[in-house]
């Protein structure tokens, strides 16, 4: 029911979640603060604090998991592709607003996507380690 010893911990999936999961309680602490840090220098309207919490919550949801999965020793393949597949989502979303977007926000918000695709899709193809 504890943890593993920590040879059986997935370091990997500990860094991507615990990276995953910082991002997504700072959206939740402070989104405004977050948002400026992904490249968006505006001041969020309301509708967009809504979905920035969301994002949060996502964020912060499978970081955790992935966390868990790690320190518990079990196979964290699912949670790096459910990393990957939220990253994917936001890359599809933000190439469809992309001529909106400032150059900022289209290096660090949809570069960020890009890394945390390859990131997902690295892990989910890890072998298991026990």
């Amino acid at each position: 029911m504890g943890l593993v010893r920590s040879g059986s911990v997935d370091k990997a999936a500990l860094a991507a979640g615990t990276i995953r999961l910082a991002s997504g309680i700072s959206f939740l602490v402070d989104p405004v603060r977050a948002n400026r840090w992904w490249g968006d220098k505006e001041e969020p309207v309301t509708t967009t604090r809504l979905l920035l919490r969301s994002m949060g919550y996502r964020d912060a949801l499978i970081g955790g998991l992935l966390v868990h999965a790690a320190l518990r020793g079990r196979d964290t393949r699912r949670w790096f592709l459910a990393s990957g597949g939220a990253d994917a989502s936001d890359l599809l979303g933000g190439l469809a607003v992309h001529d909106q977007m400032t150059r900022s926000q289209q290096l660090v918000g949809l570069g960020g996507a890009v890394v945390g695709i390859g990131v997902g899709l690295w892990g989910a193809s890890r072998r298991r380690t026990r």
